[in-house]
Formats: C-alpha cells, structure tokens, sequence
C-alpha cells in the first residue's frame, strides 16, 4: 500500500528536520506533522484516575480507565518510546488506554514506567511492568477483587517490556496473561534488515520518520548500557518462546522496525504460540501517538479490542 495520503501531504513538514534538535521551529514543524485530521475527544463512557503501585524501585505512577459496565477483563498497558522517552500522557498511553477500554469495556492500566537515562538501565522498566502486573493480577488496581482475565501489552519499546514480563512468569510458573497485545514491538538486536522490496518502499521517507543503525545502537546502549552480551530478556527476540499465551503483533508497514516485528511473529508461531498478525497499511512507526482520526489507527484499536473481548 502506498504511504497514508494524510501523512503523505505533510511530508514536506519534516524535510531536512533533526528530530533531535529541541529548538522551536523544529517543534512547530513536528507539531504540525502530527496534528490530526480533526481533534479527539475523551470517551464519555470510561473514568480515569491516577493511582500508584509499589514495585521493587519505589512507587509506580499508573493511569486507570474504567468505563461504564466494565466487563471484569483488564489490560496493564506499556508505552513505547525507545525505553528513554514516553510518558502517560502520550497519545500512545493515554488515547490507546481510554480508546481500549470504550471500544472493549476493559479496564486499562497504563504504567508510567521508569525510563532508561544512564542510572535507570535494564531491568527497572521490566521491575515496574511486572509489578504493575502483578498488582493487577492480585485484585488490586482495577476497581475489582478479581479480574475475570488479565492481558497484558504495549507498543515498541513497550512491547518488548511487556514479553519480558510474560518471560518472567512462565519462569516463574506464575498466572500467564490471557493474551498479549503488542504493537510493532521493537523485540531484537541488531535489528533485523529490511528485505529490498520493503527498503526500497521506504527510501522517499524523510529521516526524521527512519531508525538507523546507529539510533538503534544508542537505544539499546542507553537502555542496557552496552550493545554487547545483551541479556535475552531485555530483546526478548533472543528468548526461549515456548509457552508463551496467544499473542496479537500489530505491524507497521512503513518501519524499520517492522523487521523485528515480523521476525518476532515467525518466532513466535514457530515455538508454538498462537500468533495474530496484522499489518497496519500505509502507517509510520508508533501510528497508535495519533488518534482515531485517522481510518488504519481506528481499525488498529479495534483489533486490540476485539482481542481484549475474545
């Protein structure tokens, strides 16, 4: 499929653009860019509190959805943002949580990990998933005793925090979730390469829309400390999958890390694990920090939803 038309039309926006530069023309610029097609609106039939969990590293800040006739299924949700960056109020967070819990009437829990800055490395952002998840599976967080089932998710680096966390309890010989939910989980290192056909389709975008070997390298750098002797939990790619709980892989189309993505689903199925893919057609990498405004988000939260009702 072509790159989405609406994106299409403001490419220009991002042309010659360092998206690491912080000064005000490259924020106006990229604000634009990301401006929808019409603007977004709570869910009127889902309430949101902030809460807190305990975890290994000291308090967790949370972001609870409940809507109205919660079904007792619940979602403990991780955001992306390359392990560094990200925060609840992220359309990634907060928009996929309240967009979730109308669309499937689960209650979501979006945690506001710790994120990766040089002193907080790996495995503090999985501590804090897995606390969260372990709250929630005990009964708490959710607004109920107990959970007629537990999913558990995430997008990007999310994703990849969110399989490590359902590593640690097959391990462990605990409760898996019900499902996992996993939007172009970003899961191997070095990242896998493109085949041509999908490299070439992705050569116009401009580079402020690209990961590059060496952006990928400072990621897991930063999140790990180091690019050698990754541990297998921290890229769970590199993980024994077997005996994992179905998993549904939301795929970019135009990602360069739509490779692990892939790669991660060809894993999975072939260590046994139920896998659903979908490819999200015409979409950049973290289409989900935009909103329903645009058609191929919309269909992407209505899978997520369908599978939190199955």
């Amino acid at each position: 499929m072509p790159f989405d038309a609406f994106l299409a039309a403001k490419l220009h926006l991002l042309e010659g653009l360092d998206p690491t530069c912080l000064d005000v023309e490259t924020a106006k610029r990229w604000d634009e860019f990301q401006r929808d097609p019409a603007p977004w609106t709570f869910p009127e039939n889902v309430a949101m509190d902030d809460i807190v969990a305990l975890g290994t590293h000291g308090p967790i800040s949370c972001r609870r959805y409940t809507p109205r006739r919660a079904t007792g299924s619940v979602l403990v949700w991780a955001h992306g943002g390359g392990f560094s960056a990200g925060d609840l109020d992220m359309p990634e967070a907060h928009v996929v949580s309240a967009e979730l819990a109308a669309r499937s009437r689960a209650t979501v829990v979006s945690v506001g990990y710790r994120l990766a800055d040089g002193q907080i490395r790996y495995p503090w952002p999985i501590d804090d998933v897995a606390a969260v998840w372990d709250a929630v599976a005990r009964g708490e967080l959710a607004n109920q005793d107990q959970p007629r089932k537990v999913c558990l998710g995430g997008a990007s680096a999310g994703g990849a925090l969110a399989l490590a966390v359902a590593l640690r309890l097959r391990d462990g010989g605990h409760t898996q979730p019900a499902a996992l939910l996993l939007a172009y989980p970003f899961a191997h290192f070095p990242n896998p390469a493109l085949d041509f056909e999908v490299s070439a389709m992705m050569a116009p975008l401009p580079p402020a829309l690209r990961f590059t070997p060496a952006s990928v390298e400072a990621m897991v750098r930063t999140y790990v400390g180091r690019i050698s002797d990754v541990p297998p939990d921290a890229l769970p790619g590199a993980a024994p999958l077997r005996g994992l709980p179905p998993a549904h892989v939301l795929i970019s189309e135009y990602d360069d890390l739509r490779s692990s993505a892939e790669l991660l689903a060809r894993q999975l199925a072939e260590a046994g694990v139920t896998v659903q893919c979908t490819l999200a057609a015409g979409m950049p990498h973290g289409h989900l920090n935009r909103t329903p405004a645009l058609a191929e988000v919309a269909r992407s939260l209505d899978i997520f939803a369908a599978a939190l009702q199955e």
